[in-house]
């Protein structure tokens, strides 16, 4: 079997000097971490290696030595071979990097090759063998090794996704051997503080060898949002406790709360926002998980408070609510001008169709009664509307989905006698549809079974045959004049709800896009893996094959349906079949509803 070491590309230029990494179980490979420089003193190393094994929990070894020749080391490789006796392993990798050549040469020691009595001298012989065989042993014995090159800071920082693969039974492959090379380099965070540069008794190579500027400015603000985090913290539960007062779950208040989105949308907030509080999750997989909808909920409700901030701006200057104040009263009473005249045309004879006089007088006439309800409603709170509007754009503190989600409220309130119309409307024509219906089946001597729920045979006497045939006439002749007016109110309706329906989904954009993960395809694509791709980075004579491991993102569809967070949706309740089938008979519909909602 072919022995793959992954190597990191940060230790191709390191001192001679000890390998660090772990034996992947259950696969024929090895993950190098570090380099440990000589000098140094074995019982330190040993030392240092069961400290970082009790930090990063990881089965971390000595898997064998490397060597850089220098001007002066001439005889370094022999005491790192001469250090297997002292680090005993099943195998001991020996990789030496040779002159004018950019591919490293490996040795694999096994126990009997290590215990035995002088190991130098049959490495001395193996090497005369392979010399007078023209290299062919070498070649033999290096055609089973492969060096797969990686970057240890992009792996280290990865994610390999599906996420729920990493933890043992939840995924179809747990134990792949590379999730557990990823999550050795993920897990080994500690063994990358010590840096070359400390005045330790070791020095090592690894990613961040060259300095930790990085990581201190990191600290620095783990360390200043502490104080934030438990301001907000103290924030959160004392609106939670104003939350959960006993008199918001009084029936009005409660059904009130329940209807208006910009309650909705509050309630929403408050619980994404204790979502922050929320303990870390212990395993790494959900770990991962909880840090992308916590930081997914940080960066979507910043960005959401920015835009609010900017909506405010544009509404408190130049007297801009004041203008739409004065606009909104104007634009009502254009609109129940247009009612007014949509009512009179239905009223006459609309294109031509000759409509029953007396029930259209009486339908026209109702429907007219409400118009002026309304408009002496909306004059009425005409003195109040430019208050209503300066105390509501303070929402927009809050965030843009507040703004909206008021907006919406109050679409719903300005255009509440269109809802009125198409109600009564719809239960009108609704009526109808099922009184035909059930007049029909008396014509065929059927009847509906209320307990089987099902048609059943039935024999009628001549009485109620007259009158069922009666009354089918007169619900006949009627139908029309009813479903004209049923239809012109349902388009109407369909209107605002289309409108109110755009805002919803606004909301539902801002509050569930994952904007933290798609900064992070975009900007860091490395950070989301969706799996690896090797390409050959040197194939020299007399040296193993060597390949570079370069990190494919995951695609952007991908980061969105992993990492959407979920909100209480606005949706369509039914399929498109079963809307046009309600449409027809004359039920009601809402096809804009909280998930939360029961159906009627």
């Amino acid at each position: 079997m072919v022995l793959k070491i992954f190597f990191p590309q940060c230790c191709n230029r390191a001192e001679s000097g000890l390998l660090v990494g772990r034996w992947i179980s259950g696969h024929d490979s090895a993950v190098v971490l570090a380099v440990i420089h000589y000098p140094f003193i074995p019982a330190q190393v040993k030392q240092y290696i069961q400290q970082m094994q009790a930090q990063s929990r990881v089965d971390l070894t000595v898997l064998g030595s490397w060597s850089l020749p220098k001007d002066g080391q001439e005889g370094m490789e022999s005491f790192l071979r001469d250090l297997s006796t002292i680090f005993p392993q099943e195998r001991w990798l020996q990789i030496r990097r040779q002159f004018g050549k950019t591919g490293f040469s490996c040795e694999v020691l096994s126990r009997d090759q290590i215990c035995g009595k002088n190991p130098g001298e049959k490495a001395e012989k193996k090497k005369k063998k392979s010399e007078e065989d023209g290299g062919d042993a070498e070649r033999e014995d290096e055609e089973k090794v492969i060096f797969v090159h990686y970057e240890q800071r992009k792996v280290m920082l990865s994610q390999l996704h599906p996420v729920e693969a990493q933890e043992s039974g939840n995924g179809s492959e747990p134990n792949s051997e590379l999730r557990q090379v990823f999550g050795t380099v993920a897990r080994s965070q500690p063994l990358f503080v010590l840096d070359r540069y400390d005045d330790g008794p070791l020095r090592s190579t690894h990613w961040q060898s060259e300095g930790r500027e990085a990581s201190i400015v990191v600290e620095l603000l783990k360390r200043a949002s502490v104080p934030l985090g438990l301001l907000l913290g103290r924030m959160l539960s004392v609106w939670t406790w104003i939350c959960s007062a006993r008199i918001l779950s009084v029936f009005p208040l409660r059904f009130l709360f329940s209807k208006l989105s910009t309650c909705v949308q509050l309630s929403y907030r408050t619980e994404r926002l204790q979502t922050l509080g929320a303990p870390q999750a212990a395993p790494q997989a959900a770990a991962h998980m909880d840090f992308m909808r916590k930081a997914n909920v940080l960066v979507s409700v910043l960005l959401d408070v920015s835009l609010g901030v900017l909506l405010m701006s544009w509404l408190y200057r130049d007297q801009n609510i004041a203008m739409l104040a004065s606009n909104m009263v104007p634009a009502a009473d254009r609109v129940a001008q247009k009612l007014e005249e949509l009512l009179q045309w239905l009223m006459g004879a609309p294109a031509g169709l000759k409509m029953n006089r007396a029930l259209d007088q009486v339908l026209g006439r109702f429907f007219l009664y409400h118009i002026h309800l309304w408009i002496s409603y909306i004059h009425l709170m005409a003195p109040f509307i430019q208050g209503i509007l300066w105390y509501g754009g303070l929402s927009a503190c809050l965030g843009l989905t507040f703004a909206l989600s008021l907006l919406s409220d109050m679409v719903a309130l300005f255009t509440f006698h269109i809802y009125c119309f198409y109600v009564y409307g719809a239960r009108l024509y609704c009526l109808k549809i099922y009184g035909l219906s059930s007049l029909w089946r008396l014509f065929r001597g059927k009847k509906w079974n209320v307990l089987r729920q099902r048609v059943d045979s039935c024999s009628y006497d001549l009485d109620q045959l007259f009158i069922g045939t009666l009354l089918f006439t007169i619900l006949l002749f009627l139908l029309p004049t009813t479903a004209l007016y049923y239809l012109v109110f349902t388009l109407l309706r369909l209107v605002v709800v289309l409108f109110q329906g755009v805002l919803h989904l606004s909301v539902d954009f801002i509050n569930s896009f994952p904007l933290f993960a798609m900064a992070l395809r975009i900007c860091r694509p490395y950070r989301l893996a969706e799996g690896v791709k090797f390409r050959v980075l040197c194939e020299e004579p007399g040296t193993a094959l060597h390949l570079l491991m370069e990190i494919n993102p995951l695609k952007c569809s991908s980061v969105v349906q992993t990492y959407r967070t979920p909100t209480y949706s606005c949706y369509p309740r039914d399929s498109w079949v079963a809307l046009v089938k309600k449409l027809f008979i004359g039920e009601l519909i809402y096809p804009w509803r909280h998930k939360t909602t029961k159906s009627d």
